[in-house]
């Protein structure tokens, strides 16, 4: 959360003269509703069925940029389809970045708390972990400009694709 997956997944799909999609922003344009009244009406077990199916489905197209929520990671399902359908990315932020990043943003359920330090130390606890486990490039963003992160992502992309 905060890390910058929608900017930066935008500007790397212009990069790469693909198309971009966010699975919460496709979410919310099927529903008609954010993803804070989703998590208010359903839970957050309702949103990750949601997310779950909407992953699989996005997945599925063949040469897109998809940003997923934070949480996407937590399914078992989701990281399998990311990892085999696509080359996944993980932008590394450190909680002070992600803090900076999401302190005016009111759509994040997960953050309406006393404690948001707290809160993002909890998530990253365990999402971290399963980041790493199916990551192919890791990114470091804090303090980086989008632009930079998104050419550091192109690069180690080709550099995949020769490798393969």
């Amino acid at each position: 959360m905060g890390s910058g997956k929608t900017a930066v997944g935008r500007q790397l799909a212009e990069r790469l003269g693909l198309p971009f999609a966010d699975s919460d922003a496709e979410i919310e344009a099927r529903t008609g509703v954010d993803v804070a009244y989703i998590f208010e009406r359903e839970g957050e077990a309702g949103f990750r069925t949601r997310e779950r199916d909407m992953i699989d489905e996005l997945t599925r197209r063949e040469g897109i940029v998809l940003a997923t929520g934070g949480g996407a990671i937590l399914l078992p399902e989701n990281r399998e389809r990311l990892s085999t359908r696509g080359t996944v990315v993980f932008l590394d932020a450190t909680i002070e970045q992600q803090l900076q990043r999401t302190r005016r943003g009111r759509n994040r359920p997960l953050l309406a708390t006393a404690d948001p330090r707290a809160r993002l130390e909890e998530l990253m606890s365990v999402r971290e972990p399963l980041y790493r486990s199916i990551a192919a490039i890791t990114i470091k963003t804090d303090g980086r400009r989008l632009s930079s992160v998104a050419d550091e992502i192109a690069t180690a992309l080709s550099a995949c694709s020769a490798s393969t």
